[in-house]
């Protein structure tokens, strides 16, 4: 069996949380399968080395001008295909999407669209396709709303993250049973933490987002830097030993270095992997982020977090964990900015404890969420054997 898990990726760092986390329990659950993904360029998303390091095989895939050029490798003789172990895209059985945020008019209109054409064509071919929990929406283009229609007549699941994207989707669909809210899938697999990192030098961890800067009002844009110095300088006071954490790439990272000289500098951290950085994350104090899947790293082991962020998926993050306080704004004032400060530090156990209470009420649902999808996968497994023996 073929399985296809797209969307996912490296630079990211929620991107490759999402890819480890579905890889390992489809092969808890499939052990024989073959995993495929399309290979990226080798400095965009998921390059072809490192796919091959998790045993990927490549699909053949490119995408351009709404055209998906990788069917041409349909002309390949299959000695030839299987020599370099590329698979077709009428070869996958399953298809995984595992985007996160991508379909919604904040990203355009290009990945609605290229979904819905390639939704209509796995459906021809009898391939599963399975939306694993994601931010969606919202859809005020008519292009986007066409789109999302076709998808929901041609997946087999789709897995809403939240009560918004719930919202935001079945206003454009309407309400179907192959639509279902379930929370974020990465609060089941387990960081590793570092062999080097100090957790008694680091303690409180802030996780800056260069979408605070590109993906927001100008307003927004301008206090961002200002508000993440300010809420440093009083945890400096409070010796809560603050360090920035580099989530994704280079714009993190210029976030985290200005930052840090600005405070008069803070160690900053920046590790390779995804579950290097979970792990980090799980031995915090408390952490202040921007970034949603650092912010579910932390809350999924119970470590108090305090968010600012552009999209609703933050707020609804917040309110699945029951921790709507947890949220910042930029533009408040300093006396809500010191008075969140000083609770998120001297009330740690309390919240602690609440936020461990509903994180295995959240992974339970998580579980819940995998066995709907191996239902769908296995259901379909079982007709084409069906086929093969008839």
């Amino acid at each position: 069996m073929f399985i296809e898990i797209r969307k996912a990726g490296f630079i990211n760092k929620g991107a490759e949380l999402m890819l480890h986390a579905a890889q390992q329990k489809l092969k808890e659950r499939y052990p024989d399968a073959t995993f495929v993904m399309a290979p990226t360029s080798k400095r965009s998303d998921h390059p072809y080395h490192n796919l091959v390091k998790l045993g990927f095989y490549p699909k053949a895939s490119l995408w351009r001008y709404g055209i998906q050029w990788g069917n041409l490798a349909n002309l390949a003789p299959r000695p030839l295909r299987e020599m370099y172990g590329v698979v077709l895209d009428r070869e996958v059985d399953v298809v995984i999407d595992a985007a996160g945020f991508a379909y919604s008019d904040q990203w355009g209109e290009g990945p609605c669209s290229e979904l819905a054409q390639s939704a209509r064509a796995w459906k021809k071919n009898g391939t599963s396709v399975i939306l694993l929990p994601q931010a969606l929406g919202p859809y005020a283009s008519e292009r986007n709303r066409k789109a999302m229609k076709t998808v929901a007549e041609n997946v087999d699941l789709i897995f809403p993250r939240e009560r918004v994207s719930y919202e935001l989707l079945t206003e454009v669909v309407g309400e179907q049973p192959n639509i279902r809210q379930a929370p974020d899938f990465t609060n089941l697999i387990a960081g590793v933490l570092p062999k080097n990192f100090d957790a008694e030098q680091n303690r409180f961890c802030i996780v800056p987002n260069c979408r605070m800067l590109d993906k927001t009002d100008q307003a927004t844009r301008d206090a961002y830097l200002p508000f993440l110095i300010k809420c440093t300088e009083l945890l400096l006071r409070k010796n809560a030993r603050p360090f920035a954490l580099v989530h994704e790439g280079k714009d993190d990272r210029a976030l985290a270095d200005k930052l840090s000289a600005a405070v008069g500098g803070i160690p900053v951290v920046q590790e390779k992997g995804a579950l290097q950085i979970k792990g980090i994350l799980g031995v915090c104090s408390g952490t202040l982020g921007s970034r949603f899947h650092g912010l579910v790293s932390a809350l999924s082991q119970g470590v108090p977090s305090l968010a600012t962020g552009w999209s609703h998926k933050y707020q609804m993050l917040f309110e699945d964990y029951g921790f709507p306080e947890g949220l910042l704004e930029v533009g408040a004032s300093d006396a809500e900015i010191e008075r969140k400060i000083a609770w998120i530090t001297d009330d740690r156990e309390r919240i602690q404890a609440q936020l461990k209470e509903r994180a295995e009420q959240l992974k339970a649902q998580s579980e819940q969420m995998w066995q709907q999808v191996f239902a769908v996968i296995d259901q379909r497994t079982e007709q084409r054997q069906a086929r093969r023996s008839a």
